[in-house]
């Protein structure tokens, strides 16, 4: 069944009646499959800019409505869930240390590491790709290749509304210990976030590296090299201050290299 055909059943689905009839629940299962094993995806790049397929996420959460929650069974653990984790990982060249879980939905690209951390449904991310101890991918959160998500970062989940962009990290992005990205912020390819950067929909991301700043929301741009800052603001009571992301300067080409990366840091004096 071509991805068009699965879609042409999802949709009406979202909002028809229950108890779903077979076929339907075949094209759930069918979709999500094809999520498990990477060839389809809920959002991808087409002609340099970010598509999200609504559909795709429909069909994800009308699979909770259709698994049964069941006992698992993991060495001496028990659990109690309606989503399985994912198998077969040794033929897929995935690495996953333990107690790391990868649920099934998500795809993992081979030769991408696990650290004891989670990738939860819908997720994909890249060959080469580090995710650290403690790091969470959320649900339908893209991570691209080579990236490395450092210990603590929690990368958010985005389902609903089905329109919303996931979060999405680009190819060679390096992610800074307890950074939070939420709510389909877009990082760039090679940027660089240093430790504890929160960054939101609504957060101010300020280019302090020109005369004046240079405000935008929910996009670092490429090899942008960021930490966290504050910006005033006045209320009745008081004037306070809110967080903010500061980009403080570029990537340069001489520290491409992972081994070379620390210099990157070290230049802009940034926290990892």
């Amino acid at each position: 069944m071509l991805n068009a055909e699965l879609q042409s059943i999802i949709e009406p689905a979202a909002t028809g009646l229950r108890p779903f009839a077979e076929p339907v629940k075949q094209a759930i299962r069918e979709t999500l499959a094809r999520l498990d094993r990477g060839e389809l995806r809920v959002a991808e790049k087409q002609n340099g800019s970010w598509v999200t397929h609504a559909w795709v996420k429909q069909a994800i959460l009308l699979y909770f409505e259709i698994a049964e929650m069941q006992v698992m069974e993991v060495g001496g653990l028990e659990f109690y869930d309606k989503i399985p984790v994912k198998r077969n990982l040794r033929a897929q060249g995935v690495r996953v240390v333990p107690p790391g879980v990868v649920r099934f939905g998500a795809h993992v690209e081979k030769g991408a590491v696990i650290m004891p951390g989670y990738v939860n449904i819908g997720a994909y991310v890249g060959s080469g790709t580090m995710v650290d101890t403690w790091a969470t991918v959320g649900s339908c959160a893209q991570i691209g290749r080579g990236v490395h998500l450092s210990g603590g970062v929690g990368i958010g989940g985005v389902l609903e509304p089905v329109q919303a962009s996931p979060v999405i990290i680009e190819d060679g992005a390096f992610i800074g210990s307890r950074c939070i990205v939420v709510e389909g912020v877009q990082v760039g390819e090679e940027a660089v976030l240093g430790a504890g950067v929160v960054l939101t929909a609504s957060t101010p991301i300020i280019d302090v590296t020109k005369a004046s700043e240079q405000i935008t929301r929910g996009v670092v741009p490429p090899r942008a090299v960021v930490v966290p800052g504050t910006r005033s603001k006045s209320f009745p009571a008081g004037t306070y201050q809110l967080p903010a992301a500061l980009i403080i300067g570029e990537r340069q080409a001489q520290t491409d290299r992972k081994t070379s990366l620390n210099e990157t840091l070290r230049r802009f004096d940034v926290p990892v």
